[in-house]
């Protein structure tokens, strides 16, 4: 196994990946002919942009791309995309509601948060995020959504209902990386140019706690039980592993050095995390890196490496936990892990700068 410390030996398993661009292109050629005219949300605030046709929804994959201002629906069943859902500008940062009913979307230049119904793949309504929306999380009954909001240095505290900023926290520089604990009692926030990790209390906003961290922290996560908490350092190629109890650094998990595969670049990045339910094991998108990172949290040792695109940015981790889909920004295009299976499957042509990905299903 390769640690922190790096030992020469690692599990590796060969990389089977092919694309299907005939499926996709036909996919996208039927979703830009049959886009849908979307629907308003009541008091949620005005509707933004069209969709593809129900026929996409019904729960899938989701990939938000920065560039081509769509959120791309993958078929997880023929791994093929279905359809493209035109929302606001800038779609960086997804979160799925609780119910799994809709998908939230921040549209950084739009300063918004735009709303899809996953049963019909329309955009629904939009919400007031505040400036710069970059990664949200939302409190565990689905009632409030926490936002970075990156120029502005601070958290805002948004409830859906009324589609009002109810609170505004000061952060450190960049604020980035935003997660609530499992009993909604916490809300932390990533300081990409302080290093830190604030912790705040969800209902009054205050200040819990302040916890250096590694260079450029862009993820935070609580184990599902809610007694870790993990922060990924882009320019640290780590994570940090704190205690929620305390709010120490218990260990810090490195990637990279002896044992690491030829496949993995030198310029690893640790980004976006994805934990299993019982809180045995870690992935983390590795960036520039083009791989995936899988930490033992009993051990705190990286256990294996899967390929992916080029700056692997946003993952996500199937329901079932037996996959995990890996968006990279700078090739394009959604990589496919097979677990049970221990390799990538497939790589699937998206275009654009894929960022985000949510898996539904």
């Amino acid at each position: 196994m390769f640690k922190q410390t790096g030992t020469e030996d690692i599990m590796t398993h060969r990389t089977s990946r092919s694309a299907n661009a005939a499926s996709w292109a036909a996919a996208s050629l039927a979703a830009a002919l049959a886009l849908a005219a979307c629907g308003q949300s009541g008091d949620s605030a005005d509707t933004a942009g069209d969709s593809a046709p129900a026929a996409a929804a019904a729960g899938g994959v989701y990939v938000s791309n920065e560039e081509s201002n769509v959120v791309h629906v993958i078929d997880p069943d023929t791994l093929t995309e279905t359809g493209q859902i035109a929302v606001g500008e800038r779609p960086r940062g997804m979160r799925l509601s609780p119910d799994g009913a809709r998908l939230y979307v921040a549209v950084s230049n739009d300063n918004a948060i735009d709303v899809i119904d996953t049963a019909t793949a329309e955009v629904v309504g939009r919400l007031d995020s505040g400036p710069d929306p970059e990664r949200f999380a939302i409190s565990p009954d689905g009632g409030t959504i926490y936002i970075a909001n990156e120029d502005d240095a601070y958290v805002s505290f948004l409830d859906i209902a009324s589609n009002t900023v109810t609170r505004t926290v000061p952060t450190g520089g960049e604020p980035e990386g935003m997660t609530v604990s499992p009993d909604g009692r916490f809300v932390v926030s990533t300081s990409e140019v302080d290093s830190l990790a604030h912790i705040f209390d969800a209902e009054t906003g205050a200040v819990v706690a302040e916890v250096p961290v590694g260079t450029r922290p862009r993820d935070a996560v609580f184990t599902p039980d809610g007694s870790r908490l993990l922060v990924s350092s882009e320019v640290g190629a780590s994570v940090e592993i704190i205690d929620a109890a305390t709010w120490e650094i218990v260990e810090t998990v490195g990637f990279g050095g002896p044992g690491t595969p030829d496949f993995v670049e030198e310029n690893i990045q640790a980004v976006e995390m994805a934990i299993t339910a019982d809180g045995a094991r870690a992935y983390v998108a590795l960036g520039r890196g083009n791989a995936v990172g899988e930490i033992d949290l009993a051990t705190f040792a990286v256990t294996n490496y899967f390929p992916s695109g080029f700056r692997n940015w946003g993952l996500s981790m199937s329901p079932d936990e037996t996959r995990l889909y890996a968006a990279a920004g700078l090739s394009g295009d959604l990589t496919v892990i097979d677990l049970e299976a221990g390799e990538s499957i497939e790589t699937i042509q998206l275009g654009g700068r894929p960022w985000s990905v949510v898996a539904a299903r």
